[in-house]
């Protein structure tokens, strides 16, 4: 199964108020039962998922062909992983100027929080930073469904992954790089937008591509207007995708609509990496006007466009203090 949200972009019609949520079927879409929606069937997990699907059946809908696809769920988080030691090597030497994979990255799978607010869909345009290395990021996300979890194993993590989409992690590595050397973020380096699409895809349609270890053997390529610019196979991941949920709920919870990235996928998921490699900005950092097109293998496609950047109001730098201890 294929779950969406839409709006209707026909010919003589103005784009709906609010999203209509529901199945992809073959080339059309079609709108779930009244009083479904992607929220109420996440938490209800898979077998409501197959009910919904149940209830729609014989329904024609939409075709696809006049609507456009919205992010395919309103995030309750946004939780990205460095998984893919490959990428690590590759971008540890544009930043320290020598391949290096610390060996904390060995001993669990590090991910940081990214901003659910500025979730960005197939097609749509981004609207970046003034920023002068801006980059891309591949990598396939994991929806959490059902009962919330607390301190799950692995088995109890993978009972709660209700589907996978695509998700474009958007950097400017400039920025970036700025934040990270204060020892925190990334922050504003990534909190400008990050793409989620096209659709969910249910755990149980992927279930062919699971490896015997566990890993997602699902190939992934990134082309940045129309050349190929990377491609690996998802399962090169350190860790599969039920231990990447089972950390994140480690003293903490995770939550029907949380999503969990898996990283950036290596041997050319992000020019960053490429750019470590090659000893400079080859490729050349996203431009105004550049379509970056992600397709993975069992998923389907998700394209952005890189609209004009935001030029944002200045502040000034920290000032000068004289630590006092007490008011003068």
């Amino acid at each position: 199964m294929r779950i969406a949200r839409w709006v209707r972009t026909g010919e003589g019609e103005a784009p709906a108020a609010e999203p209509v949520e529901g199945f992809v079927v073959g080339d059309r879409v079609v709108p779930f039962a009244e009083g479904e929606s992607v929220a109420r069937i996440l938490a209800g997990g898979l077998d409501a998922a197959h009910a919904a699907f149940a209830r729609i059946d014989g329904a024609r809908g939409t075709s696809a062909s006049d609507v456009r696809l919205l992010a395919p769920l309103v995030p309750a988080s946004v939780r990205d992983f460095v998984a893919f030691e490959e990428h690590v090597e590759g971008v540890s030497a544009g930043v320290e100027g020598k391949s290096f994979v610390a060996p904390e990255w060995y001993q669990a799978p590090t991910f940081y929080f990214t901003n659910p607010h500025t979730i960005l869909g197939p097609g749509d345009t981004l609207r970046p930073p003034v920023t002068e290395r801006l980059d891309f990021e591949l990598e396939v996300a994991v929806v959490v469904g059902g009962e919330p979890g607390v301190n799950l194993d692995a088995e109890g993590a993978a009972s709660r992954i209700f589907g996978y989409t695509i998700m474009n992690d958007w950097s400017a590595r400039d920025l970036q790089g700025r934040e990270m050397k204060v020892r925190l973020g990334p922050a504003k380096g990534k909190d400008f937008g990050t793409a989620l699409g096209p659709w969910i895809v249910t755990a149980d349609e992927l279930a062919p591509f699971v490896d015997a270890d566990g890993f997602l053997a699902v190939r992934a390529e990134v082309r940045v207007n129309g050349d190929l610019i990377g491609e690996d196979l998802v399962s090169n991941m350190g860790w599969p995708f039920p231990e990447l949920v089972a950390y994140a709920s480690r003293n903490s919870r995770v939550v029907a609509g949380d999503v969990l990235g898996s990283g950036t996928v290596g041997n050319g998921g992000c020019l960053g990496e490429l750019w470590g490699r090659n000893g400079g900005l080859v490729p050349p950092p996203l431009r105004t006007g550049d379509e970056v097109r992600m397709t993975v293998e069992g998923i389907g496609e998700l394209v952005g466009l890189v609209g004009e950047p935001v030029e944002a109001p200045d502040l000034p730098p920290a000032r000068p203090r004289p630590r006092a201890r007490q008011r003068s």
